[in-house]
């Protein structure tokens, strides 16, 4: 089967957000695995492990989403600001991680972090065992650039300017272990934080500076999710509705209850099924953007044009990627390794999320370092890239560029295409079939030159990065150089992520 490709049928722009993480205060993926402290005899920057910081640096990423995740409920921002010896030390029971935690990385060490790297910082606030109050306090403290006393405090820790966040989500989980709400409670809640938000604007008719991020549903429960998007949103159309800003889907690619498959031993049943589990991911995204849109045409009109707006709000996935059983088990709490089955779905998740960048316009993978989908993983002083710290810098290119419609595919292959301003056309093909390499037949709608392919393969399935061994799974990079035609083939070695560099001359 050919696959066609025409650089003039676009979608829409790629938010580069799709290409977010997230950090939480679980298992090592901070205290011991981005955070080592300034004491360390682990090489660090400031307290940042340092070889963490590097690869941040190289990935760019977007935005990532702190402190969680089920922590954000249990957090007290204040815990984690001011001098380190004076913060207090707490226990961490958040799935499993079951340690003292002393607080010494929070929400500067944070904040920080991001303007090193570059990226956008959203942040997760307390709504089960925090207050209203203490949300504006934290977003007081975080962005206010007047001397009020709370900024005052931010400049006395190190940061004299404000740091302009405009993320905020409200709660997490809310109908699990973010206090087992139903949609009509939540909804309530949700009410007087977006509204108790401070606006950060010098004129009363400017849109706000802040977002408020919603807490959506379980994207893997298919009857409580769709039921918890119509109840939420009929509970916003009674009255007046609250600022929105974004809503927050979660989703994970489940590999539970399967004896013998874990995060490093499968056979080609475990592989098939983790590859179209991902794909479900495009269903739910369907669903859901349908559900809201529905129910913002159900929102009340205004009875006044004063201070009215047609109400909006991006879908998100603020947390996606594969969870593995023996996670359950693991110690540190959620720790597993990377396989190339897993740098497949990541890159299959990935092409969803781009695909359907006219719906949804953020979403973080799940964990950044140590935890589940990790790119990162630590041990003692080393620091190893996962192969999905490949596919993430392989996809780099298709951030701010257009999506493509794309038509065609052989059983087992997949196709995403983007195009940038400049023209450069960039092509995923994933060969998700483990038999053996595949040939794929491209077809242009104009004359389109081939200039590079990069290819991440492993010998077998089963291969992961490890201390002992850091590259089995590694991108490459060959050089093409083909003239411009409207016809191409591409072989696809079996099991493996492929990235095409083009450029259309005939555009």
């Amino acid at each position: 089967m050919t696959v066609h490709i025409d650089v003039a049928r676009t979608i829409a722009t790629i938010n580069p957000a799709l290409h977010g993480h997230f950090v939480e205060f679980l298992g090592e993926c901070i205290d011991g695995g981005i955070w080592v402290g300034p004491e360390s005899t682990v090489p660090n920057t400031g307290g940042v492990r340092t070889a963490v910081l590097e690869a941040l640096r190289e990935l760019e990423p977007p935005i990532i989403r702190f402190p969680g995740g089920c922590y954000a409920d249990t957090y007290h921002w204040r815990d984690g600001i001011g001098p380190r010896e004076q913060r207090p030390t707490t226990f961490n029971e958040n799935f499993g991680t079951f340690e003292l935690d002393d607080h010494g990385f929070g929400t500067d060490e944070f904040l920080q972090l991001c303007e090193t790297v570059g990226a956008e910082a959203w942040l997760n606030v307390n709504t089960m065992s925090g207050s209203v109050a203490e949300m504006r306090d934290w977003m007081e403290y975080v962005n206010r650039e007047q001397g009020t006393s709370l900024a005052a405090e931010r400049a006395a820790n190190g940061h004299a300017a404000p740091y302009d966040v405009r993320r905020w989500g409200i709660g997490n989980e809310p109908w699990a272990g973010g206090g087992t709400m139903t949609a009509q409670g939540y909804a309530e809640l949700y009410r007087a934080y977006a509204s108790a938000m401070p606006r950060f604007t010098a004129d009363i008719l400017e849109p706000s500076r802040v977002l408020p991020i919603a807490a959506g549903p379980d994207g893997n429960k298919p009857l409580e999710r769709v039921r918890w998007t119509q109840d939420f949103f009929a509970a916003l159309a009674e009255y007046r509705v609250p600022p929105l800003g974004g809503y927050d889907l979660h989703f994970y690619n489940w590999n539970i209850g399967h004896d013998g498959d874990t995060s490093e031993t499968f056979e080609r049943e475990g592989w098939d099924r983790l590859i179209a589990g991902s794909l479900e991911l495009e269903e739910v995204i369907l669903e859901q953007h349908r559900l809201v849109r529905e129910g913002l045409t159900a929102l009340p009109a205004p009875e006044s044009d004063f201070f009215t707006a047609e109400p909006t709000i991006d879908l998100v996935v603020g947390e996606w990627g594969n969870w593995h059983g023996d996670a359950f088990a693991a110690r540190p709490a959620l720790r597993q390794q990377v396989t190339m089955r897993d740098a497949i779905t990541t890159a299959l998740t990935l092409d969803v999320l781009q695909r359907n960048a006219d719906k949804v316009s953020m979403a973080c993978n799940a964990q950044l370092v140590n935890v589940l989908n990790a790119l990162l993983l630590t041990e003692g002083e080393h620091t190893v890239r996962t192969a999905n710290f490949d596919v993430f810098m392989m996809y780099k290119a298709h951030r701010g560029a257009q999506a493509l419609e794309v038509s065609g595919a052989p059983d087992g292959v997949h196709v995403f295409a983007s195009l940038s301003e400049d023209g450069a056309l960039t092509i995923d093909l994933v060969n998700a079939d483990l038999d053996g390499a595949r040939k794929v037949e491209l077809s242009f709608a104009v004359p389109t030159e081939l200039l590079e392919i990069e290819t991440l393969a492993a010998d077998e399935p089963t291969a992961c990065n490890t201390v002992e061994r850091p590259d089995p799974i590694r991108r490459s990079v060959s050089r093409l150089d083909r003239a411009a035609a409207t016809a191409h083939g591409v072989t696809l070695p079996a099991g493996s992520v492929s990235v095409l560099r083009a450029r259309a001359v005939g555009a």
